[in-house]
């Protein structure tokens, strides 16, 4: 007898791998890390428009010992953010990036 092959979903010729998302600029001290993301929308007019967000997160290791990651922070914590905050603020405002905001 012989076995019948089923294909669910799209053909593996027209499945298309997405693009690795990086952060455009990352500030790491210890476990602390801020990034700076660059993203798109459309405006109302229909255009493609770009802005950055910036986000941070701590990584820690569980009970398991594997690596996870959250956006609380310790007060121990909070000098680092800060600084590393400070950092992602001078890099877009020097590279011109916080203009975008009064545009």
């Amino acid at each position: 007898m012989q076995e019948k092959k089923f294909s669910f979903g799209k053909p593996q010729s027209a499945v298309q791998e997405k693009p690795s998302v990086r952060p455009l600029k990352a500030f790491r001290s210890g476990a602390i890390q801020v990034s700076i993301w660059e993203n798109e929308s459309l405006s109302t007019e229909g255009q493609v428009q770009s802005y950055k967000t910036v986000s941070f997160d701590r990584r820690y290791k569980d009970r398991n010992g594997e690596w996870k990651s959250t956006n609380n922070l310790r007060v121990n914590d909070l000098p680092k953010a800060s600084l590393l905050l400070s950092k992602a603020y001078e890099y877009l405002v020097l590279t011109g990036e916080d203009e975008e905001a009064y545009a």
